[in-house]
């Protein structure tokens, strides 16, 4: 008899090691592409993480060109520009100030419009579950075998190169590929359990 798992189900040691324990931040790459039918996978599983009310305020622009990677790598600091050049994609991770206009189609049974379009409201809701859905996009990414490499650069350099004339705003970047583990350093430290976190 064919048993469907539960959602709730406790994932096994091999998943929790590729999600977690053994993925790393890659800086230098495998000359492998990514399909591009692995992208579209990839956000038809980051659109099902939460965000408050449904907002899904987060937009992604993955450069696969040389050129479009180009455009980005000019404008980061020097120590990302050769990821940003030798990864198969980058994905300039935004999110839209204006997302409540979607809201008729996300949120159907509730009009929540005139509270998110408050600019204040929009833009903490905007920043908060976009930068959400940035994190499901790296979960995501290393549960379809890709590595990640997230970077942080200028904002406003990028927002000018890439959403000029926009309501859209950069959050930060993430390479995408095959990571080559041989270039890896040591893992750094993490923080303890008791260093991190209060249980009240």
């Amino acid at each position: 008899m064919n048993v469907t798992a539960s959602p709730s189900q406790r994932l096994d040691h091999a998943v929790l090691d590729q999600l977690f324990r053994e993925a790393r931040s890659f800086s230098k790459w495998q000359d492998r592409p990514v399909a591009p039918e692995l992208i579209e996978e990839l956000y038809d599983l980051v659109k099902f993480g939460p965000t408050s009310a449904n907002t899904s305020p987060a937009r992604f622009v993955f450069l696969t060109g040389a050129e479009a990677r180009e455009r980005l790598a000019k404008i980061l600091p020097e120590g990302n520009q050769e990821k940003t050049r030798t990864a198969p994609v980058v994905a300039v991770v935004a999110y839209d100030l204006e997302f409540f206009h979607k809201l008729d189609k996300l949120m159907p049974f509730r009009d929540l419009k005139p509270w998110f379009s408050k600019p204040e409201v929009a833009a903490q809701a905007a920043a908060q579950s976009g930068t959400l859905q940035g994190a499901y996009l790296i979960m995501a990414a290393r549960a379809l075998g890709l590595d990640c490499g997230p970077m942080l650069g200028d904002l406003d350099a990028i927002n000018r190169e890439f959403f000029e004339g926009t309501t859209w705003k950069a959050n930060f970047v993430c390479a995408l590929g095959y990571g080559d583990r041989t270039q890896l350093h040591p893992r750094l430290p993490r923080l303890d359990f008791d260093e991190a976190v209060q249980v009240l």
